[in-house]
């Protein structure tokens, strides 16, 4: 037992004896006091043997406890003795283990040692053998010049210049193969392609210009558009930024500017003055303000209306009102919305055509040339505002790359930007889409005419068909069959890089032969 257990059973003891006393005493008190002598003596002694007890019993307990830590030490210090004698053992086996790592390790040095002076020995007779070699060639080299009368500079080049040849000649053979199989594979899907994307897309001739036309009711009307001492005319063509003309074309006005939205707002004003009838300062402010408010209100209708008419939706509010600006902005006398329309419908005919995402290539060929609704205002090209309006207004990833190439000006990482390129050459190549001018037409058939007289063995080239085919004339002892593959393709790449057009330029090099002799 515990030494704390027999503390606490003393004190226990000894104060059940002190209660004892006292209620001896107390109960004494009331009967006889003799009694209570007697009681408290009796109770002395109960106490007196009771602490004997225990006392005893506390001994008792003291030596089972001292017994059983002392078994409990014994056994620990058994345990530790086994678990010292095994780890003992298990280092002796370690140290065995390395010793004989360590064997083998001398073992596999020595064996290194060996092969590395076995191959010491090789490579000094590899290097005599190196040396034998060299004077042998030097010799053998040295016999060939005596016996050719070449030297050997001179052999090298005679060789490579043979080589050369044969090489040139056999890269030509491949490339007419190649591209002749390649031909055969995919210009039938191409054209396939492309020619059914174009006859199911109808699209009208260019007809826009820098001026618009207002009928008069009369020719007494255009003194009243003129205004007493001409302050009419000048209000309104400070009102609008047009430049109204006023000759002697009968019943009629014409109206004259760069910017077609001013334009349209100076025409729709002129018209509601003219059935009005009241034409004066404050009145023409008026009818501007109502005009502005048309014009913007138009602009809304005409981008949401194309958005409906090629099946695009969710695109931002202030991109359909910037393609409805395009309805007024014309390249190279080819309608911007007009065209966007038409490259979005070509751009899914021929994703549907590839199998790709139709609504994404609608999409991104109705916005390719947003940017144009903007090049006035700001800085920078058509492509890079575009492209950063797309970016602005959270367009698809591929929409706004196909937006930034579509004029080669970074490179296409989808077949969606690819089809936008070609939806946008085909709506500006095809017959009537743009107008250009005769100096403008002169210039670039120069100049296709100039790269291709750059070449040698060129004699003449010809650019027909308005450009779209040049046809070169070359000298046949000059250009070989095999070097007139080369030379197409040259040509072809020279005239990418240095200029712009539409659609593609057909490069046809014609190499004859004429021998002529006469009959006496």
């Amino acid at each position: 037992m515990p030494t704390s257990a027999i503390i606490a059973f003393v004190v226990i003891a000894l104060l059940l004896a002190v209660g004892c006393f006292f209620l001896g005493r107390y109960l004494g008190i009331k009967n006889e006091k003799d009694k209570t002598a007697l009681t408290i003596g009796n109770a002395e002694s109960k106490a007196r043997s009771i602490v004997d007890e225990a006392v005893k019993k506390a001994e008792a307990s003291k030596r089972e406890s001292l017994l059983e830590i002392k078994e409990e030490s014994i056994k620990a210090k058994n345990e530790i003795d086994r678990e010292i004698k095994e780890r003992r053992a298990e280092v002796q086996r370690d140290e065995r283990r390395i010793q004989q790592k360590e064997s083998n390790i001398d073992k596999k040095a020595d064996a290194i040692e060996k092969r590395e002076a076995g191959l010491a020995a090789r490579e000094e007779s590899l290097n005599k053998l190196k040396d034998e070699l060299s004077k042998l060639n030097e010799q053998r080299v040295q016999e060939l010049e005596k016996i050719s009368g070449l030297t050997s500079e001179q052999a090298k080049e005679y060789l490579l210049k043979i080589v050369e040849e044969e090489v040139k000649h056999e890269t030509a053979v491949m490339v007419k193969e190649l591209e002749t199989k390649a031909k055969e594979e995919a210009d039938k899907k191409a054209k396939d392609y492309v020619v059914s994307a174009i006859q199911r897309c109808a699209a009208d001739h260019v007809s826009e210009s820098t001026i618009s036309v207002v009928q008069l009711p009369g020719d007494e009307m255009k003194g009243r558009i003129i205004g007493r001492e001409g302050r009419n005319i000048r209000t309104l063509e400070t009102m609008t930024g047009v430049d109204l003309i006023i000759d002697d074309t009968p019943e009629a006005v014409v109206l004259s500017s760069f910017d077609p939205i001013r334009r349209e707002v100076a025409r729709i004003a002129l018209e509601k003055l003219i059935v009005d009838g009241r034409i004066h300062p404050a009145r023409i402010e008026e009818a501007v303000e109502k005009a502005q408010k048309e014009v913007e209100t138009m602009i809304k209708e005409e981008g949401e209306a194309a958005t409906l008419e090629v099946g695009v939706h969710g695109i931002h509010p202030e991109l359909v009102r910037l393609l409805g600006k395009m309805k007024f902005r014309t390249s190279y006398g080819q309608n911007a919305l007009k065209h966007s329309i038409e490259v979005s419908l070509l751009s899914g005919l021929l994703a549907s055509e590839l199998g790709l995402d139709v609504r994404l290539a609608k999409r991104a060929g109705l916005l390719h040339d947003i940017g144009k609704a903007v090049d006035h205002e700001m800085e920078g090209s058509h492509v890079q505002l575009g492209a950063e309006l797309c970016r602005k207004y959270k367009e698809n990833a591929t929409v706004i790359n196909a937006v930034e190439s579509h004029h080669g000006d970074v490179e296409a990482t989808s077949l969606i930007a690819c089809i936008v390129q070609a939806a946008d050459t085909i709506s500006a190549a095809r017959p009537g889409a743009r107008r250009e001018t005769l100096e403008t037409y002169t210039t670039r058939l120069k100049n296709l005419e100039d790269i291709a007289n750059n070449f040698k063995g060129v004699d003449k080239s010809f650019a027909i068909q308005a450009g779209r085919e040049i046809r070169v004339m070359v000298v046949p002892e000059q250009v070989s069959d095999a070097e007139m593959i080369l030379m197409a393709r040259d040509i072809s790449k020279t005239i990418e890089d240095q200029m712009e057009y539409p659609g593609q330029i057909k490069v046809n090099v014609i190499r004859e032969s004429r021998v002529i002799d006469y009959a006496k």
